[in-house]
């Protein structure tokens, strides 16, 4: 044999061992896996928990004052505040050290619908009446507001609902917390015996402070 004819036939030889190689490599990769394993994953979410609050709720949004009681000289119109509640869903330890909360109210004069003279809101009064102040002994309501037209039940109280009188408080916010307490009042009218007649409007508003 040739020497070039060898040389031909030892490079076929090795590329042909060289194609078994590469096959008998590439069977093991295309083979099915025997065994597998599971993970179990798990989270535990807690609920969120919201803070407590103190809100101010009323059962209506108007009166209408009646006539009842009327003199000679001064004419008196009566109803009842609707219900107002103060409800507290804070823990103690939510509610800041020393914290005192209070309701407060006051009037708008009276305006009416067809031009009359307004009739000042210091001619409306109130008495506050607490219905549910819990267990602490700790709500009160607020004293007596009497009308500009009356003497004064106590010191300087004959000023009408004009600015901020005071309907329903505590002095110990955190002692109280978790409850809900309720309050109304008498509400009173009483004007000159000749104010003109006609219907008229006030607003009364109020409000929650801490």
């Amino acid at each position: 044999m040739s020497t070039t004819r060898h040389r031909r036939l030892f490079a076929a030889v090795a590329a042909g061992a060289m194609v078994a190689g590469s096959v008998a490599m590439a069977a093991p990769a295309s083979a099915e896996p025997d065994d597998r394993a599971d993970v179990s994953v798990t989270v535990d979410i807690e609920e969120i928990k919201e803070p407590g609050v103190l809100a101010l709720s009323v059962a209506g949004d108007s009166v209408a004052l009646s006539e009842e009681g009327s003199t000679l000289l001064v004419r008196q119109f009566v109803g009842t505040l609707p219900t107002v509640t103060v409800t507290d869903t804070r823990t103690a330890d939510e509610v800041p050290a020393d914290a005192s909360w209070a309701v407060v109210g006051s009037a708008t004069d009276f305006v009416g619908n067809a031009g009359q003279e307004p009739i000042g809101a210091g001619h409306l009064g109130w008495r506050p009446r607490l219905l549910d102040g819990g267990d602490t002994g700790l709500v009160t309501e607020g004293e007596e507001v009497v009308t500009v037209l009356d003497e004064p039940t106590q010191p300087g109280n004959n000023v009408g609902l004009v600015d901020q009188e005071l309907l329903v408080s505590t002095f110990d916010s955190g002692a109280v917390a978790g409850g809900e307490y309720t309050v109304d009042a008498e509400l009173f009218l009483r004007t000159p015996a000749d104010v003109a007649a006609g219907k008229y409007r006030s607003t009364l508003t109020l409000s929650l402070f801490e």
